[in-house]
């Protein structure tokens, strides 16, 4: 067993949580030291980057935190991008989600807030849709990011840039704690095989949809996704489609990411499957045909991080001085701003927190399901 130097923050988890949190306790001067396992299986690289939490027919306090977090993104963005000198791909594109009939868009939790569209509306923002989808509402106020080839890596350049340390390769083994259960130190295998023993006490757990076998006591499970990309000629979607079981989201070059399965029952299994390809071509036919003949340019899986009320956990975990950002299911991507500004404030050193930023940590701590049940 060898032993570590001690480290002011650690945060648990090199994807997109990881990554947006260490970079906020960074801008604050905050000593900070990323342990990631492997971050190409990160759930941030495998999101299609949708900013929709109107789109999505989000409901109740998901609903108003996504909101919330839409409205910090463009400055979170900036923040990003200055520190980085990179690009993130934020596009304020607009989202069209078909139906096939009025009553099932009037049924839409979010309906009240997006534009109706007939099918002569769906023809004019998405030339080519399928013609079984017969009306549709264009939420223009939701967008996109880029996360898997700019948001990410501008991400990454900019926690270095802030003096971020990364421990890549290293596996957390297990969280120490002293008799008066306060976090005291970490136990973790590193890139070389070597078991080590990090003084730290206070962390930050962003292990997505691994976060329950380092703390049994989180109701975190996975659901795997399968996706794929297109490779479309350019402007010949300018909006994102979000249609029911599959989504195409444009890049500004043509690429079009296309998801995503959602499997409940597949746990960790990696892997393509032929069912999961076949769900997304369907999709793909259905909602625009013209797509089913561009070129496929990658295909890939994942696995989201997913709670029983597919909320994320935030704030105060079961150990003193271990944190929570995890559980955001499919609104990682959209919630990363929020949340990394929660975590920036609530702990030690922080700003103080607002009156809503401490009620956003009340919503969605990680014990309100013993509540429900």
């Amino acid at each position: 067993m060898i032993a570590a130097s001690a480290s002011a923050v650690c945060v648990l988890g090199g994807g997109l949580m990881g990554l947006a949190v260490a970079h906020q306790l960074a801008r604050r001067g905050q000593s900070v030291t990323v342990i990631s396992r492997r971050r190409s299986e990160a759930a941030g690289f495998v999101a299609a980057g949708m900013l929709a939490p109107h789109a999505e027919g989000l409901s109740g306090d998901l609903l108003e935190l996504g909101q919330a977090s839409l409205e910090r993104i463009p400055r979170w963005v900036a923040q990003i991008e200055s520190d980085s000198g990179l690009g993130c791909g934020l596009r304020t594109s607009g989202i069209v989600v078909p139906f096939l009939t009025a009553t099932e868009r009037d049924a839409y939790p979010t309906g009240s807030l997006g534009q109706i569209l007939d099918r002569n509306g769906l023809q004019r923002e998405i030339p080519g849709l399928g013609p079984e989808w017969s009306t549709g509402l264009l939420f223009e106020q939701d967008g996109q990011i880029d996360n898997r080839r700019q948001l990410m890596r501008a991400l990454e350049r900019a926690c270095v840039s802030l003096g971020v340390q990364f421990m890549e390769g290293a596996e957390v083994l297990d969280l120490e704690h002293d008799s008066a259960n306060q976090l005291c130190g970490i136990h973790l295998r590193s890139a070389e095989g070597e078991q080590q023993q990090l003084s730290c006490r206070q962390a930050v757990l962003c292990s997505g949809a691994w976060s329950q076998q380092l703390v049994p006591q989180l109701p975190v499970f996975p659901v795997k996704g399968q996706m794929l990309s297109l490779q479309g000629p350019r402007e010949a979607l300018k909006r994102v489609i979000f249609g029911p079981g599959t989504y195409l989201v444009p890049r500004e070059d043509g690429l079009i990411v296309v998801g995503a399965t959602s499997e409940r029952e597949a746990g960790f299994a990696e892997g393509l499957t032929p069912d999961g390809q076949k769900q997304l071509q369907t999709g793909i036919a259905s909602l625009l045909p013209m797509a089913a003949k561009w070129p496929p340019m990658e295909r890939w899986w994942g696995f989201r991080p997913c709670t029983p009320d597919e909320g994320p956990l935030l704030g105060e975990g079961p150990i003193p001085g271990l944190w929570l950002a995890t559980g955001h299911h499919r609104n990682g991507v959209l919630l990363a701003a929020i949340t990394s500004q929660l975590m920036s404030a609530a702990l030690p050193g922080g700003d103080p927190l607002s009156n809503e930023d401490n009620e956003w940590l009340k919503r969605f701590r990680w014990d309100r399901f013993q509540t429900i049940l």
